[in-house]
């Protein structure tokens, strides 16, 4: 039961005397008014942008404070002063970039409007530690202003070298360590992003819509926890009027901003790409008279030299290590290797730089109110390894693939190392918004992308045709995720909002329909040459051969589905001749399960399962014997919209999930927009807050939760209204 009924609280809440006592409470907490609609997503209103972005910012301090300030200490290179020497590789990786003294910079030339936006970030975190005196910060007991900018100056899209990088560049000494000689950084950080995560999109215009009106399925799919969460919110500021900030959906955990939304007159959403926004450079160094001279043309360039100073936390206390850094022209050095001819092979690693951009990109992306404001925003370029889909209330939808992509020569493999003394590997600029793959109106009437190909974007006379953009630029094959949703949106048909957030929930796992004549195949063959190892196994095939390929948590095709295809990637590449792969696949699934549980015959919702734990993901176990919920979505590579990718957990039975549909959101864009939406847990990452859990029924049942944005619905569903410090 309730301690208050609601009008109690709204009562308190407009008392100003209830500002916690003895901190000063900054002008712009006296301008901003948190509303917490029955859910607990922050209703941000505020007399400028920057109160807006206050309360944002104090906001998601409080429901998140401790992931907050964890991906902050990363982001700034810190992380081995909390974590010990296991995390000295990130922070060496940061500091190879030059995070931090970048990101200083930009916030020192940065214009009035964006340094004010940066101020109240800080100030809006800092306001809430002051008021909180039960929350210990670990590290951070002081933001800074110049903290948001650190978030776009990480290197290639936010990471370091990957693996493929290091071992394509230097095939034959892949997994050596570097020359411990130069006194260079040690073992970077690879990246490890799991190929599961990615993201859906869609968007039909208003011919095939029931209303008339254009939809857009909003549905990024990441981890659930650690870095990078998604967290929902409503920003509204008198500041411009009728054309002010006025825009619902998600910021990820950090960020003031909303990245994908609508206002009310357009919607966007974004996927990942993976248009080449980095580059690997090989740079000789051949000159033994000067270790830092490197080739370039005719002649030679000097590296730049510096050295950096890391805390690393250890049992003594804390102590600095002094880590010397080197770069070219082209990027930081973060190799090096004996030449075939001797001298030595340096690995610099180039990325787009957006300079800050992103901030006010996406500000500007969430104010517009039309297709050419939109576009404007979009062309500022600031944007790496986003794809965007977008409708309004005009009837446009648009899409385009990719944002900030340089321009290259195709006379290079740049999915390969280049050679750095080369000029001509140089860039030159960026594409302009214009040349990149995109769809405007199309005759289809839909618009999708599961991070895959623009070319199969709509119908095929819609698309772009891949012959017409160099291969840097596009990458991507087609997805199973992509496939399904094109069999979802093809057609004359016409969509009513309930269709829409229905279908926006769909657990047919596409794969299926590939893979199981496949299976039927070998089966058939392997009946034929040894009937009583068929005969084995026949039970199970049978149970997949009569599935309809929709995960439900009631299914045991479902699990014998996903595990086996599971084995069978593992068998494509240790026993890629087997005749009958998929069926040894199956029977070694079937008898996983048969050891695991008693029964192979074990229902979907059975092993996979969605449990709340720390916000970490790793300080906290899952545990088989805590409550879980069963959940009927599948794994990206199986092909379902409803994303949810779980892993087998040493010690217990269950699969718990990690990443998948995080936040989901389906609009309409009527007279006044309508919108429903979904985060994976809840709101607040407090298990003690009544919104931790509270969505999580939802999502495994696959409903969403109305997504207020008028003033009045949110009077009518409203927790509490206050003002930052109350």
């Amino acid at each position: 039961m309730a301690l208050f009924k609601t009008s109690t609280i709204l009562a308190l809440a407009a008392l100003p005397c209830l500002f916690a006592a003895d901190v000063p409470v900054p002008k712009l907490a006296r301008a901003v008014t948190i509303h917490r609609d029955t859910y607990g997503v922050p209703h941000i209103y505020g007399k400028t942008d920057a109160s807006v972005v206050f309360g944002m910012m104090y906001a998601q301090a409080e429901d998140n404070f401790w992931q907050l300030e964890d991906d902050y200490v990363r982001i700034l290179g810190r992380s081995a002063e909390v974590y010990g020497q296991k995390s000295l590789a990130g922070d060496i990786t940061v500091h190879a970039y030059e995070s931090v003294a970048r990101a200083r910079k930009h916030y020192d030339t940065a214009d009035p409007q964006l340094r004010a936006l940066c101020d109240a970030f800080a100030d809006g975190i800092n306001y809430y530690i002051a008021v909180h005196q039960d929350t210990k910060p670990r590290l951070l007991t002081r933001f800074e202003p110049w903290f948001l900018l650190a978030t776009e100056h990480r290197g290639p899209a936010g990471r370091g070298i990957t693996r493929a990088e290091r071992d394509t560049a230097f095939p034959v000494l892949a997994g050596t360590p570097f020359d411990a000689s130069l006194r260079l950084p040690g073992d970077l950080p690879l990246d490890t992003a799991n190929t599961d995560e990615g993201s859906n999109m869609w968007a039909v215009s208003g011919k095939r819509s029931a209303s008339g009106h254009p939809l857009l399925l909003i549905n990024p799919h990441i981890g659930f926890f650690g870095s990078g969460q998604r967290y929902e919110a409503h920003l509204h500021s008198d500041e411009g009027g009728s054309k002010g900030l006025d825009a619902s959906g998600f910021a990820i955990l950090g960020t003031p901003y909303i990245r994908s939304g609508h206002n009310p007159n357009i919607a966007w959403s974004h996927t990942n790409n993976y248009a080449n926004t980095s580059d690997v450079y090989l740079e000789i160094f051949d000159d033994p008279a000067n270790p830092l001279s490197y080739r370039y043309g005719d002649g030679h360039r000097v590296t730049v030299e510096w050295t950096d100073e890391l805390k690393i936390k250890t049992d003594a206390g804390m102590k600095s290590v002094r880590v010397d850094f080197r770069k070219t022209h082209h990027g930081p050095v973060l190799g090096m290797r004996k030449g075939t001819n001797g001298g030595m092979v340096g690995l610099a690693v180039r990325a787009v730089e957006s300079e800050g951009g992103a901030m006010a990109q996406r500000w500007a992306m969430a104010k517009s109110r039309t297709l050419a404001e939109f576009k404007a925003a979009l062309s500022k370029l600031a944007l790496t390894g986003s794809n965007t889909i977008y409708a309004d209330t005009a009837g446009n939808i648009f899409y385009v693939h990719g944002n900030a992509i340089p321009k290259r020569s195709t006379k290079f493999d740049w999915a390969a190392p280049v050679d750095g003394s080369n000029p001509e590997t140089e860039w030159a600029g960026l594409h302009a918004l214009s040349e990149l793959p995109q769809v405007l109106n199309p005759k289809s009437g839909y618009l999708q992308n599961c991070n895959s190909t623009p070319f199969l974007t709509s119908d095929e006379s819609d698309s772009p045709r891949r012959g017409d953009y160099p291969a840097y630029m596009v990458p991507e094959p087609d997805t199973a995720r992509a496939k399904r949703s094109r069999e979802i949106l093809a057609g004359d048909g016409k969509f009513t909002f309930e269709d829409w957030a229905r279908l926006a929930m769909d657990t047919t796992f596409g794969l299926a329909a590939d893979r199981l004549p496949e299976l039927e195949k070998a089966f058939s063959a392997l009946r034929a040459a040894d009937p009583a190892r068929a005969g084995r196994i026949g039970e199970a095939v049978a149970e997949l051969l009569k599935w309809d390929h929709v995960g439900r948590i009631d299914s045991v095709a479902a699990t014998l589905f996903i595990t086996m295809e599971q084995r069978a990637v593992v068998l494509r590449r240790t026993a890629p001749d087997d005749p009958y792969l998929l069926v040894t696949a199956l029977e070694q699934a079937a008898e996983g399960l048969q050891k695991q549980f008693g029964t192979w015959r074990v229902p979907w919702g059975e092993i996979n399962r969605m449990q709340r734990v720390h916000t970490s993901g790793t300080q906290e176990p899952f545990r088989d014997d805590k409550p879980s919920l069963p959940v009927p979505g599948g794994p990206s590579f199986a092909g379902a919209v409803f994303t949810f990718g779980a892993d087998p957990v040493p010690g217990q039975k269950r699969w718990y999930g990690l990443r998948g549909d995080t936040y989901v959101a389906v609009v309409e864009l009527g007279k006044q927009p309508q919108a429903r939406s979904l985060l994976v847990f809840g709101q607040s990452a407090d298990a003690k807050s009544a919104h931790h859990t509270d969505q999580a029924e939802l999502y495994a049942t696959q409903r969403f939760k109305e997504a207020w944005f008028q003033l009045g619905e949110i009077r009518k569903h409203l927790e509490k209204s206050y003002r930052p410090g109350q």
